[in-house]
């Protein structure tokens, strides 16, 4: 299957919202789910794409497929893990049906080519959950590492959340 990665287009915007919010409800991934606050976040792909580069996955026929927010420097409101000189990326996701045809693995190079075009930025790094196997390996496989020392909890309140840390030096 051909897929193109673009900027997201303010007509995809309610739609990749919620192919997100659907990846992370149907992965288990909220552990409030349908209560969860961070859902506003995962759908609000116009707040996204005004402080970062939201990518979008689309077929032949212009069906977008899944998405990413690519966060270019420390600097952007939506980095959280992101310091000088590093890219991040941010909400990853695909749709159920669209799963297993490269399209997670086409937004992440495409959020690592755009690191490696910026000048002054030397790595890419991104959270995830330990349940994210699949992502895991895709990012294993395009060469990020564990950086362990990195992991952090983004509700301190919950001891059991940790999102783990990779990172790629460019």
């Amino acid at each position: 299957m051909d897929i193109l990665i673009r900027r997201a287009r303010p007509e995809e915007y309610e739609t990749l919202g919620e192919i997100t919010a659907q990846a992370y409800l149907g992965d288990g991934l909220l552990d409030f789910g349908e209560s969860d606050g961070y859902l506003v976040h995962l759908r609000d792909v116009e707040r996204r794409a005004a402080a970062a580069d939201v990518l979008v996955a689309v077929d032949r026929q212009g069906t977008v497929l899944g998405g990413v927010t690519h966060v270019p420097s420390a600097g952007s409101a939506l980095a959280e893990l992101a310091g000088p000189g590093e890219a991040e990326i941010r909400m990853l996701a695909v749709a159920r049906e669209a799963r297993g045809r490269g399209a997670g693995e086409a937004l992440v190079r495409a959020c690592i080519d755009r690191a490696r075009a910026t000048e002054g930025c030397f790595r890419v790094v991104l959270s995830t959950q330990r349940t994210m196997r699949a992502a895991h390996r895709v990012y294993e496989r395009l060469g990020f590492t564990r950086a362990p020392a990195r992991d952090w909890n983004p509700l301190p309140d919950l001891d059991d959340i940790l999102l783990l840390t990779y990172e790629l030096t460019l």
